[in-house]
């Protein structure tokens, strides 16, 4: 059975669109050398070869992304029934999505991480217990480039959070957790189009949305993925 499936993820993925995303290296080189050290760190592994497929590219093939629309309303009627009203549901229930400090929330996001020893699969021990350090990135001078973090809130409390490269066309969603507790309200959706919304108010350079690859995933996670149109493509990075 695992063969049969990979031999149509094989299939599936060399008839998937191709697309190319350019992540904007003159602009990062412009700016604090943290980012252009972040996109070419992120480039330079998209474009190593796969350790198990050496004829291809390790970001290349069923990466699962989004073209985003012009605008997001555009976006919401772009969702399936179940994630709009998965967005509906949290806002009803009174949370809140706004960009965040991560270092303002060091506690919040260990009791996420800690919430359940299951995520697609069995958590590290280390990471479900890790004491969290505060980060160190710089302020972004240019809104081409950028690494913010984003969360859900109620009662002054993180139970979402993501953490996002935006690296000229793309907006990658590198870190998404939520609070095991509060899932079945609805707040890691709300996350995910709260920050397409943040999108197209402040990073009009982004045209792909990019939540990781769509190959190798659980059937739940692709599901999930299917929801907000994360979609597999294959893509050839520049930078």
């Amino acid at each position: 059975m695992e063969i049969k499936k990979l031999l149509t993820d094989v299939r599936d993925a060399l008839k998937s669109p191709q697309l190319e995303i350019n992540l904007y290296r003159h602009a990062a080189k412009e700016n604090n050398p943290f980012f252009f050290e972040t996109v070419s760190d992120f480039y330079h592994s998209a474009v190593q070869r796969h350790p198990k497929f050496p004829f291809i590219r390790r970001l290349q093939y069923g990466m699962a992304l989004l073209s985003l629309p012009e605008d997001h309303d555009d976006y919401l009627k772009m969702l399936a029934g179940s994630a709009r009203r998965n967005i509906k549901k949290a806002k009803r229930q009174g949370y809140e999505f706004k960009r965040i400090n991560y270092n303002d929330y060091l506690d919040d996001i260990a009791a996420i991480h800690g919430s359940t020893s299951v995520r697609q699969g069995d958590m590290d021990p280390e990471f479900l217990n890790q004491k969290l350090e505060p980060i160190k990135n710089p302020e972004s001078l240019d809104e081409r480039h950028d690494y913010p973090y984003f969360g859900v809130i109620k009662d002054g409390k993180v139970v979402a959070y993501a953490g996002c490269l935006i690296a000229g066309e793309m907006l990658l969603l590198a870190t998404v957790f939520g609070h095991d507790k509060y899932k079945s309200d609805g707040v890691v959706p709300f996350l995910i189009a709260g920050i397409a919304q943040y999108k197209y108010e402040n990073y009009p350079h982004v045209k792909y949305y990019v939540y990781d690859k769509y190959y190798g995933a659980s059937d739940s996670l692709r599901r999930f993925k299917r929801k907000f149109r994360f979609e597999p493509h294959t893509v050839n990075w520049q930078f």
